[in-house]
């Protein structure tokens, strides 16, 4: 337990009752200034007989509980303070081994590497504030309400490794990329709302013969009922993206999280007399165990993904160059390419930025074709 007090001396964080010996004073952490005031009789010894806790070799030793009971009586007995003390070394050694771990796991998972949160509509917390677009430097974001969807870039041309495997979705019909090492893209598009761009994106993925899933909310279909049925006449997928695009994680009851599709599906097929692709993308990447589940039993397969940039800011749109520097950067064989239709710049970018993958070798292909080989080629 000693060395527990040695490695808290070291960090510079006080404990009660002890003397640290590298400050180059005193330190009475235990007692404070009125205490000493109140008790002129312990202010003397503690500072002319060196009765309170000193280190000895440099460790703490606590202030003996008789001296503290002859000379301030109203401090706590001497059983009542060795309970305190074996509680305090019992919640600094948690305190420590939490630490270390958490440690272990950041320089484990971001050696190297730029940990990325997905996009989200709603503004950011403190990980898309913490997003850095250096080139080189190491990003690191945590996931900090489970089911975040997040990933972490190590190895350029390689997926990135996220906060779930390709197995462990398997088993709830879930994507995030295609382990593979044909140089296959898939295309997928949130879309919210409509401010002008999904126009220019469906003229490039058609110049370019790239299929696309466009993930949509109940706003979207109800708004702009006409570009839905230009994604669909023009060979594109629409997928599901719930209709009010809360953050389902915390829906917990099938009926709740049920509505949210089928609402969808039913004002879909209002729109377009075809029934929906059993697509579906959690929005904003928030997701739980329970709701993979409860997706599956309702018959659809879910898409997160394995690229995505700060695209969604209307009003701090990324520049070109920002763009290509992480669309291009971060590519890597069987991705599940996400971007926001309400990007201004995807919409300006999109047919040379599909250019530019296809002089790097890549071909664009259904998400059909990842859930079945056979089909959607």
């Amino acid at each position: 337990m000693r060395r527990i007090f040695d490695i808290f001396r070291d960090s510079g964080i006080s404990f009660p009752l002890l003397r640290s010996s590298h400050s180059g004073k005193d330190q009475t952490n235990g007692l404070s200034d009125r205490h000493l005031a109140d008790h002129p009789a312990l202010f003397s010894d503690v500072r002319s007989k060196s009765r309170l806790a000193r280190f000895s070799k440099g460790r703490p030793s606590i202030l003996p509980c008789s001296y503290l009971d002859r000379h301030a009586p109203h401090l706590p007995s001497k059983s009542t303070l060795g309970k305190a003390v074996i509680v305090s070394e019992l919640f600094l050694f948690s305190f420590l081994i939490g630490n270390l771990a958490a440690y272990i796991v950041t320089v484990r998972s971001g050696q190297g590497a730029s940990l990325h949160m997905g996009p989200g509509s709603a503004p950011p917390s403190r990980e898309a504030a913490s997003y850095l677009n250096a080139p080189g430097s190491q990003t690191v974001l945590y996931a900090s309400d489970e089911g975040n969807w997040g990933l972490s870039f190590q190895q350029e041309g390689r997926p990135p490794v996220a906060n779930a495997s390709m197995d462990y979705l398997k088993q709830f019909d879930g994507y995030y990329a295609q382990d593979t090492e044909d140089k296959v893209l898939y295309l997928t598009f949130d879309a919210g709302y409509e401010n002008g761009n999904t126009a220019a994106i469906l003229d490039a993925l058609k110049k370019h013969n790239a299929p696309a899933t466009f993930f949509l909310v109940g706003n979207y279909l109800e708004t702009s009922p006409e570009l839905v049925k230009r994604m669909v006449a023009e060979g594109h997928n629409v997928g599901n993206h719930t209709y009010h695009h809360p953050d389902m994680s915390k829906i917990s009851t099938k009926e709740t999280f049920s509505k949210e599709l089928t609402a969808l599906e039913a004002l879909y097929e209002q729109v377009t007399g075809q029934p929906m692709k059993k697509y579906y993308r959690p929005p904003q990447g928030r997701y739980s165990e329970a709701n993979l589940t409860m997706a599956k039993e309702m018959g659809y397969k879910t898409f997160f993904w394995s690229l995505a940039y700060v695209d969604w800011y209307e009003d701090k749109q990324p520049t070109k160059e920002e763009a290509f520097q992480k669309l291009l950067g971060r590519i890597h064989p069987g991705a599940i390419v996400l971007l926001h239709s309400t990007s201004k710049t995807n919409g300006e970018i999109l047919d040379e930025l599909l250019g530019k993958w296809e002089e790097m070798g890549y071909r664009f292909a259904s998400l059909d074709a990842l859930v079945d080989p056979a089909d959607g080629q």
